[in-house]
């Protein structure tokens, strides 16, 4: 039965086309290789036709998406989470209002990823996953800065998250945690455990 033919569906094809174009876009393939690969592709009966078209690419291409570098709240709150891309670095400024910035399903691209926060009047919260290591430093004048949750061991190949802040009547928590849940369920969790 594993030699067995598997009949390609225009899906199949099409789904082949899209991940070529990426590799395209990303400098992995010439024009003229796409193209030779991209009619091979449209042409193919069987999904194993279309293996050896992939087979030298990897799997994951890097997402289109542009990186998110400034995440501002001015008398308003702002909330990012999901799948951002974060590069080395993210500006956080805020007064009079509050950001969430939820890293624990971000891409983070490099060793380092560095979150600067300048708060006045306002609350920043920063959420990275257990196992990430956290580096917290800076300045609160009249507020507070935080590292909570679990400080465990870095997993290797996480990369470093430094939190570099200045808060003026500000409260400023990095909060490691595993949990899914609401940012709310997420706090009152923690505040749980802190007692």
């Amino acid at each position: 039965m594993s030699g067995e033919l598997v009949r390609a569906s225009d899906d199949d094809r099409d789904r082949a086309v899209v991940a070529l174009r990426d590799h395209l876009a990303a400098g992995r393939l010439t024009l003229e290789e796409f193209t030779e690969r991209m009619s091979a592709a449209l042409a193919a009966a069987s999904t194993q036709e279309l293996e050896p078209l992939l087979r030298d690419l990897p799997l994951a291409v890097p997402s289109r998406r542009k990186p998110t570098r400034f995440v501002p709240a001015l008398f308003s709150s702002t909330r990012r989470d999901g799948r951002m891309r974060i590069r080395r670095r993210v500006f956080c400024v805020t007064g009079f209002g509050n950001i969430d910035l939820d890293l624990r399903q971000a891409s983070l691209e490099g060793d380092v990823v560095t979150v600067i926060g300048l708060a006045a009047f306002s609350a920043l919260d920063v959420y990275v996953p257990e196992g990430v290591e956290v580096d917290l430093h800076g300045l609160a004048v009249f507020g507070h800065k935080n590292a909570r949750g679990r400080d465990v061991a870095p997993l290797p190949g996480t990369p470093l998250v430094r939190v570099c802040t200045f808060g003026l009547f500000a409260g400023i928590d990095v909060w490691r945690t595993s949990e899914r849940g609401s940012i709310s369920q997420v706090i009152r969790a923690q505040r749980e455990l802190d007692r």
